[in-house]
């Protein structure tokens, strides 16, 4: 029988995207069974959060604020505190309508918008909330509270914690609804922008989030209340769990004693998401290869060097009217600095990576189009120096040569030259918007080596961090008034031999990435997050 390992090799080589052989799906979408996007707790006492936030204005703090350290003022813990935090991370940002039809968007973006993420908070006694710590589940359609449990006011107060903590989960059913067997791909790379949005809305209040990782996922989901929604086609399974806390309080939290806040009780039933289903057992045996049974928590990251950044743009506003392009325009560019200056920011160690307690395992292999100043070709940035021989071993004739004018802190070296346009297009399933825009990328690790350190378990946090860049770049690129669109359908093995890697190299793209210039709708109509709300 494989162990945990090879299982998970093996559903990485089963979901990859070959031309000609897609990962399995349905191949079609059907509509009578579409899921739930809204998670609710039917008989759960809702308390409405705050959508006015003094902590944040239109106007400050800016995304450069966010980049260096002490230009945002700790804000105080309460009740628009959490509504805010809240409001930028995980709420509704639009709704948009065609015809009949009607969807909501959210400020933490999701593979085909169909927002397999939950997201729970344990909070202490918080004033217009709860005079006793709580267990609750944050529902984006009401912008609201939802608490499922009381918590032992003993047990939290023992924690001596001034924060406050956030766990995620994931409803694979969402995404497996229309992606099939790569839906376990798909849900990760969500997290990882949950965890990244947290991340940017914490700073936005002069706090800080961390990882507080790894924990057992059976004591995690006692912890969230998700025990016994672990089963059938609609499971939801836990993810992670992250700490906020001020940005200048040092982090001193025992594991051990936060999973003993375990709820005793809890209040509610989730409500039933589809009326009919299609289940994928692979999702079940990868979700049990991945789960992590220990807690052997990593040392908190340490504060990073601020990283210099200079786009003085609100950054509350930015990060609420963030969009997935659904096209690019095949004309808008980047300046040279306006390109080294995104990618200096993908480095490890500053917002949002400093919320990743483990050594940065993604390089970013990229196809650059329209650059002013940067030839046309294939890149690499390697985002942990003790990768750089690994990589120069399998790719001996690449030219290794820094773009004219990179600053000496950005590792990025070319590989070749040349118009790669159409390739770009082909390695991404067909979709002209990685050719269209002003580069594109993928996000390579080097996928045996990283589990057999790591364990098989890792593999979902690979995707984290391939989600958290992709959160920093659709957040850079809004921030220049551009776009960016995460791509999950890719042809694997294609784009291996693109970038010239052996055939039997275990270096491994996990998700694309585009930026460039939007073409938006115009039979689309935008209406407020929270019209449905206001009217009634």
């Amino acid at each position: 029988m494989p162990d945990d390992l090879q299982r998970v090799l093996a559903y990485h080589e089963r979901s990859a995207h070959r031309p000609g052989r897609y990962a399995a799906s349905l191949g079609y979408l059907d509509w009578d069974t579409q899921p739930n996007p809204f998670r609710l707790y039917d008989g759960c006492e809702r308390h409405p959060l705050p959508r006015v936030h003094p902590h944040v204005s239109q106007d400050s703090p800016t995304w450069a604020d966010l980049f260096r350290s002490g230009a945002v003022r700790p804000a105080a813990y309460d009740l628009d505190l959490l509504g805010s935090l809240c409001f930028h991370a995980f709420a509704l940002s639009a709704w948009k309508q065609h015809g009949a039809s009607r969807w909501s968007l959210r400020v933490n973006p999701s593979s085909g918008n169909l927002h397999p993420t939950e997201v729970y908070l344990l909070a202490g006694p918080t004033s217009g909330l709860s005079q006793a710590p709580g267990l609750y589940h944050y529902t984006p359609l009401l912008h609201a509270l939802e608490q499922r449990a009381v918590l032992g006011r003993d047990r939290w107060a023992a924690l001596e914690f001034p924060g406050l903590l956030v766990g995620l989960s994931s409803i694979a059913w969402r995404e497996a609804w229309k992606y099939g067997e790569r839906a376990f791909r798909y849900c990760n790379h969500d997290v990882g922008h949950a965890i990244a949005a947290l991340a940017v809305s914490a700073a936005l209040h002069g706090w800080r989030a961390v990882l507080v990782d790894p924990l057992p996922d059976a004591r995690l989901a006692d912890l969230l209340g998700l025990a016994d929604l672990g089963r059938g086609v609609e499971a939801e399974r836990p993810e992670c769990l992250l700490a906020l806390l001020p940005a200048d309080v040092p982090l001193a939290l025992d594991p051990a004693a936060v999973l003993d806040l375990a709820p005793a009780a809890l209040v509610g039933e989730a409500n039933q998401l589809s009326e009919g289903h299609h289940a994928w057992e692979i999702l079940d045996e990868i979700a049990e290869a991945t789960a992590s049974t220990a807690a052997a928590p990593r040392p908190t990251p340490p504060l990073a060097a601020p990283r210099a950044c200079d786009l003085a743009v609100p950054a509350a506003p930015l990060v609420r009217r963030r969009r997935s392009a659904v096209a690019m325009d095949a004309r808008t560019g980047l300046t040279a600095t306006a390109f080294y200056d995104m990618l200096l920011r993908t480095l490890p160690g500053g917002l949002p990576f400093s919320a990743l307690p483990w050594r940065p395992a993604v390089d970013l292999a990229l196809m650059v189009h329209r650059v002013e100043g940067v030839d046309p070709g294939l890149y690499l940035l390697v985002r942990d120096p003790a990768r750089g021989a690994r990589w120069r071993a399998v790719l001996p004739d690449a030219t290794w040569q820094p773009p004219p004018g990179c600053p000496e802190a950005l590792p990025l070296v070319g590989l070749s030259a040349g118009d790669v346009r159409r390739h770009a297009a082909l390695v991404s399933c067909a979709q002209d918007i990685a050719a269209d825009g002003a580069f594109a990328l993928g996000m390579f690790v080097d996928l045996h080596a990283e589990l057999a350190r790591e364990g098989p378990a890792h593999y979902r946090r690979l995707y984290w961090e391939t989600g958290a860049i992709g959160q920093l770049l659709y957040l850079e690129a809004e921030a220049l008034g551009i776009a960016a669109t995460g791509i999950g359908c890719f042809f694997d093995q294609p784009v291996r031999h693109l970038f010239g890697l052996p055939e039997s190299d275990d270096l491994r793209s996990l998700y694309h990435f585009t930026v460039g210039g939007r073409v938006d709708d115009p039979r689309l109509r935008t209406l407020d997050a929270y019209h449905h709300l206001d009217r009634l």
